[in-house]
């Protein structure tokens, strides 16, 4: 008989899974209406994640981190977003920030950086998109022009989750304007950098405890040691950055719905029509079993894909790309379900599946929308 360990969880990711849900049980999941309701960075539950240890799992333990495989960090986003799915962004923000170091920047950058994301002093952002250039990225105009020793940088990027609450910032600049996809490079841009501004904070149909926000480059000069990689190398390091943490939205799509298949399950046994309990209807029965399987579904290729991730397998590309996809299409459905099985009260914000429609649908759009992953996986197939 062969070995079977890999068709389920370790011991360890099993444990991982019941420590960070009990922090988000306890301490994040009470404030999430409120975190929402207000509309303001979950400062509270940031700090409940940086306390146990969750806020940045994936940092390497050289660099202070806890060294957490991909696996373990699509538990930890799972588990968060599964209560909140606001709060989730700072993991998977962290990573998404920080991954292109982890990928192309010299040991130094590293050692600079990652240390205070480990112990929770800073978070990191990501800043790829711009007002005209979203899906179609090449055609990015913010520059960085170089300049003796330093870069300076012009233009502006949108749609920044994080933006003026982290202190780091991985920002992709046209350094050579005739190159295209080649003339492309990455940087570490810090808040107290002179010439960097924010926008306001977008006022948005969910996630509104995560601030999304412009960034405004105004001759933003930095050191030239600030380079992630080669000049020319960013785009080939945006695009593999975006291959990892594909499997971080999936795992928060997964989570999202996870919570609002709970709630609606809890529901379902308690709400009394006809002089019995709403589950006892098969029309009912099936809905949730639907529900159920398609969140499974949509787990188990998350964590395969997570698991390439780790390895860095050649077919990462389309698996990220296949369960963002389809794990954020799923939950986008599961949770209007959800909404549905409640009725009149999913309608409402006295309870959370309302939140949770809402959330969703985000992971439908960033990190590259489900008809990029398309795509993707359509050109990984064409080959």
């Amino acid at each position: 008989m062969g070995d079977f360990d890999r068709f389920q969880l370790s011991d360890e990711h099993q444990m991982l899974r019941a420590a960070v849900r009990a922090v988000c049980d306890d301490k994040i999941a009470p404030l999430a209406a409120e975190v929402d309701e207000k509309g303001e960075f979950p400062q509270d539950s940031y700090d409940a994640l940086r306390k146990a240890g969750f806020h940045a799992v994936h940092v390497p333990e050289e660099y202070g981190g806890a060294g957490a495989d991909a696996l373990a960090t699509c538990l930890v986003i799972e588990e968060v977003a599964r209560v909140c799915a606001s709060t989730s962004l700072i993991p998977a923000v962290n990573k998404l920030g920080t991954m292109p170091l982890l990928l192309s920047a010299s040991e130094d950058l590293r050692k600079r950086y990652l240390p205070p994301v480990a112990s929770g002093e800073a978070m990191f952002s990501y800043a790829l998109s711009e007002p005209e250039a979203g899906s179609d990225a090449v055609a990015m105009r913010t520059t960085a022009v170089r300049d003796g020793d330093s870069y300076v940088l012009n233009g502006s990027k949108r749609w920044i989750t994080n933006a003026g609450v982290s202190d780091f910032y991985t920002v992709i600049a046209v350094t050579d304007l005739e190159a295209g996809a080649n003339g492309v490079s990455a940087f570490v841009v810090e808040t107290s950098d002179e010439g960097f501004t924010f926008g306001a904070p977008e006022k948005k149909l969910g996630i509104k405890g995560s601030p999304t926000r412009e960034l405004y480059f105004d001759d933003c000069r930095i050191p030239s040691d600030r380079i992630i990689g080669a000049e020319g190398s960013g785009f080939k390091t945006a695009l593999r950055t975006l291959d990892h943490t594909r499997v971080t939205i999936a795992a928060q799509a997964v989570g999202i719905a996870t919570g609002a298949l709970e709630h609606a399950t809890r529901y379902a046994k308690e709400r009394k029509q006809f002089g019995k309990s709403i589950s006892d209807f098969q029309g009912m029965q099936f809905l949730l079993a639907d529900m159920a399987m398609k969140v499974e579904v949509a787990r188990q290729m998350t964590y395969v894909a997570a698991a390439k991730s780790e390895r860095g397998d050649s077919d990462l590309t389309f698996f990220g790309a296949a369960a963002k996809c389809f794990a954020s299409d799923m939950a986008m459905e599961v949770t209007t379900d959800a909404v549905q099985v409640l009725g009149g009260y999913g309608y409402v914000k006295d309870y959370p599946v309302e939140r949770m429609m809402r959330d969703a649908k985000i992971t439908q759009i960033y990190e590259g929308t489900n008809q990029i992953q398309r795509l993707v996986m359509a050109r990984q197939l064409l080959k």
